[in-house]
Order: C-alpha cells, then sequence, then structure tokens
C-alpha cells in the first residue's frame, strides 16, 4: 500500500517527510524570522501578539507552555506576565529557531522564568495536567497532524486551563482578500529573497497559510479535541485569528 500523503504548502508529500521538509525550512530562516516577520506583517504582528497574550488571561505565578516558541519572541510577553514567580516553558520542534531564541532571550535578560524544550507539538514531553495555559502562535498550521497536537495540548493542561491559538487564517472581505493574495504571493517570497536568502522557504509560509483551516473549521477541531467554550476572534479582518478554547 503506497504512504498516506499530506500537504506541504500546495503540494502533496509523504506525511513521513513533512516534518522534515517543514525542519528545513525554519532551520534555514531561524536568524532572519524576527526580522521578517517585522517586514512582512509591517510591525503588526506585535499587537497580534500582544492580543493573544492579554487573551491569555495569565495571572502572577501561573505555568505556560509555548508550543512551537521558536525564538521566543512571544515566550518573553508571557514571562512578563506572569512574573519571576511564574514558569514558561518554550517548546519547538527546530533546535535552530530555539538556539536563536534562547541567545536572543539570554541577551534581553530574561532568564529566571524561561526555560527551553526540543519538543513535537504531536507528543509532549509533560505530564497530564501540568500547566494553567498553552500557546502556540504561528506554528499550528506547520504541524503535520493538527489534530493530534490539538489532543496533546488539551491533556497537558490544568483542569479549567485555557489554550490559545493564534494563527493566520482565513480574510472576512473579499476585496481585501484579493490584495491580500497579491501581496502574499508576489511580494512575501521576493522579501524573503531579498532579506533572508531564501524566496523557496516563503513561499511555502505563504502556501501553507492557504491550507490552514479557517476559523470555524478550527474551531470545530479544537472541541473535537475535547475543548470547551471555544471562540475566536479576528485580527486585520481575518489575516489573522485568536482561537480560545478551555479544559473544563
Amino acid at each position: 500500500m503506497s504512504e498516506p500523503t499530506t500537504h506541504f504548502g500546495f503540494r502533496e508529500v509523504p506525511v513521513s517527510q513533512k516534518q522534515r521538509l517543514v525542519g528545513e525550512v525554519f532551520s534555514s530562516v531561524a536568524t532572519r524570522y524576527d526580522l521578517m516577520n517585522d517586514l512582512m506583517s509591517m510591525g503588526m504582528h506585535r499587537l497580534w501578539k500582544r492580543f493573544a497574550v492579554a487573551h491569555a488571561a495569565l495571572r502572577q505565578g501561573q505555568s505556560v507552555l509555548d508550543v512551537a516558541g521558536g525564538t521566543g519572541d512571544l515566550s518573553a510577553r508571557l514571562a512578563r506576565a506572569v512574573r519571576p514567580s511564574g514558569s514558561v516553558i518554550c517548546a519547538d520542534i527546530n533546535g535552530s529557531m530555539l538556539a536563536v531564541g534562547r541567545d536572543r532571550l539570554l541577551d534581553r535578560g530574561i532568564v529566571q522564568n524561561v526555560h527551553f524544550v526540543q519538543a513535537n507539538a504531536e507528543l509532549l514531553p509533560f505530564a497530564d495536567g501540568s500547566f494553567d495555559a498553552v500557546t502556540i502562535a504561528f506554528g499550528l498550521r506547520n504541524v503535520t497532524d493538527k489534530q493530534r497536537a490539538l489532543i496533546e495540548m488539551r491533556r497537558v493542561l490544568k483542569p479549567g486551563g485555557r489554550l490559545v491559538v493564534l494563527e493566520f487564517s482565513q480574510v472576512i472581505l473579499p476585496r481585501l482578500r484579493r490584495l491580500y493574495d497579491a501581496y502574499s504571493f508576489n511580494v512575501l517570497p521576493a522579501l524573503g529573497k531579498a532579506v533572508a536568502g531564501d524566496r523557496e522557504s516563503y513561499q511555502y509560509l505563504v502556501e501553507s497559510i492557504r491550507r490552514h483551516p479557517a476559523q470555524a473549521e478550527l474551531a470545530r477541531m479544537m472541541e473535537a479535541a475535547g475543548l470547551e467554550r471555544v471562540d475566536w476572534c479576528n485580527l486585520s479582518a481575518g489575516v489573522v485569528a485568536v482561537h480560545r478554547g478551555y479544559r473544563l
């Protein structure tokens, strides 16, 4: 029997190959990842992340798992929210991204309450009920088995804990969607080539956004994973969305 396939951008690839292919993308762009985020979003990603952290409703002393935390940008914001008495684990499957994140947070003096763990979102190495909150920002669309990852993130939540997913989504205004598509497919890969020296990786990232579940579908997936009171907020007319669900 032939091996099942999944999408890697607009390509169909064997399931066993996607993790490696995604890993190559992020190893390639790791050192320029945050700069490219600023350029591609014109700085808007900072506001989106601020909204996501506020949506997590964290309190001093709580524990947070930041899945696909990569270069630590969101983890640093979470660390401020839980204060030194709390803790944040920045987990990512890609060692290159984690190395960049660790160095950057060290340079900023954020060392007391952030720890880095190399881990697969589909098989998290943490006990059931370990965290008050779990976040994943711009990472879910790169996971091979999104449903399994959602189940895992729900598993490691404490009762009453919440999962917050910040991800590119489906633009809700038709005219803006056409402009957004033109910008995404024409400008972003060219920008990736000019700044990061890698057009292909940013072509994949653009395509991966189009293959990611739309808002309502992702909400249904979260509910199927056992999360309750699932809701979402569109930001920038749906360019991104913040989903939230609880383990009750």
